[in-house]
């Protein structure tokens, strides 16, 4: 029987990865979602005979109807139809909306499916107490797919919490890692975009340069494992050959190693094949033998200093650092400020009285964490000061 799926996202990287690997005889798309890409999913929903799809942007979505003309492949723009075409819970969701927009999306697919993995940061940063509880009513399995989460969740997954001392997860150093910090005013955003190990977007190229990817990562790991922050440290990894190190009560320590490649975290996630990658390779014994591990040099990464000030309860304060995040970096990527600035004014903001507040507020309900993400994007342009 084949098993039933959906992608949430399926234009991106994560989703596009995934229907790469999907056997059409052993898996049958339900769904599909995109926002703006409307073109790609009509066309996904073609080849691989998909009967529904999502256009969440209401521009794309009317420019969707005009295009389609396939019959059998309804679209929709939001979503209050599922249980038209969802009558028994999926085998599996991928979330990979990218940024806030994937939170109510996430939660809302928690409830149709039996296992769903979720790619979606601002999920697990900012709303993970209430993605926990709907995954325990609904009885839902949950897999992480980033590389780091998904390599520390096959390890310990099993294992007791007790059991574990330090996890590591590492960093590639991102595209400065070798550059002289002393002309970081003079760095230019195709400097930033250009990442060593990885195929990156934009946005997130920036936070591995300056760092912040990896803090978002640490956030994510504290909620998901259930650990306290001082059970976690960043590791720096040019090759990303090695993804995270685990290290266990009892001395003995354990490093989960793949290509870089998300075809594995993905894979191994749906299960395909029963566990088998077919481009598994040999162990690189090159890159063994190079690991040149390093620690952060907090000169050259000042947006660590940002694990010093976060609480180890989940509140409003992970949405504010991922909002003021957000528009800091789309300032630096329209030209409007220097790379040099993005940490400071970032750590400026976060340390303000106007944010600190939010360690106070724990949120309940996905819509207080949506609401303030709007709230801080208008208000930033406020306060902000350049000089």
């Amino acid at each position: 029987m084949k098993k039933k799926i959906a992608i949430l996202g399926s234009t991106g990287s994560i989703g596009s990865t995934l229907l790469s690997l999907i056997d059409k005889k052993n898996y049958e798309i339900a769904l599909l979602v995109a926002n703006k890409n409307y073109k790609k999913v009509l066309d996904q929903a073609i080849n691989y005979n998909v009967k529904n799809i999502i256009i969440t942007d209401y521009e794309s979505y009317q420019k969707s109807l005009l295009l389609n003309r396939n019959k059998q492949i309804k679209i929709y723009n939001n979503f209050n139809n599922l249980k038209k075409f969802i009558q028994n819970k999926l085998d599996y969701v991928m979330s990979s909306i990218v940024g806030i927009d994937g939170l109510n999306p996430t939660m809302t697919m928690i409830k149709f499916t039996k296992v769903i993995a979720i790619a979606n940061k601002e999920s697990l940063i900012c709303a993970w107490p209430i993605i926990n509880r709907q995954l325990k009513k609904y009885k839902t399995k949950f897999i992480p797919v980033d590389s780091e989460h998904f390599s520390i969740w096959s390890e310990i997954k099993d294992k007791n919490r007790s059991e574990i001392k330090k996890i590591y997860l590492t960093a590639s150093g991102g595209p400065l890692l070798n550059f002289n910090f002393k002309y970081l005013s003079k760095v230019r955003v195709k400097d930033i975009i250009k990442h060593p190990t990885w195929k990156m977007g934009k946005k997130i190229s920036v936070d591995s340069a300056t760092m912040m990817n990896k803090c978002f990562e640490v956030m994510e790991a504290k909620n998901i494992f259930n650990l306290n922050y001082n059970q976690i440290s960043i590791a720096i990894h040019p090759d990303s050959y090695i993804h995270a190190l685990i290290e266990y009560q009892n001395g003995i320590s354990k490093a989960i190693i793949h290509e870089t490649t998300m075809k594995i975290p993905i894979s191994n996630s749906i299960n395909l094949k029963n566990n088998i990658y077919d481009g598994i390779s040999d162990i690189n014994f090159k890159k063994m033998n190079n690991l040149k591990f390093q620690k952060v040099a907090i000169n050259k990464y000042p947006i660590i200093n940002l694990l010093k000030i976060l609480p180890n309860n989940s509140s409003l304060f992970d949405t504010a650092i991922v909002s003021v995040n957000d528009f800091i970096v789309n300032e630096f990527l329209n030209n409007k400020i220097s790379y040099k600035k993005i940490s400071k004014l970032i750590l400026k903001i976060l340390r303000s009285k106007e944010f600190i507040k939010y360690k106070k507020i724990i949120p309940k309900e996905i819509s207080q964490i949506i609401n303030l993400d709007k709230k801080i994007k208008f208000r930033l342009p406020k306060l902000l000061d350049y000089n």
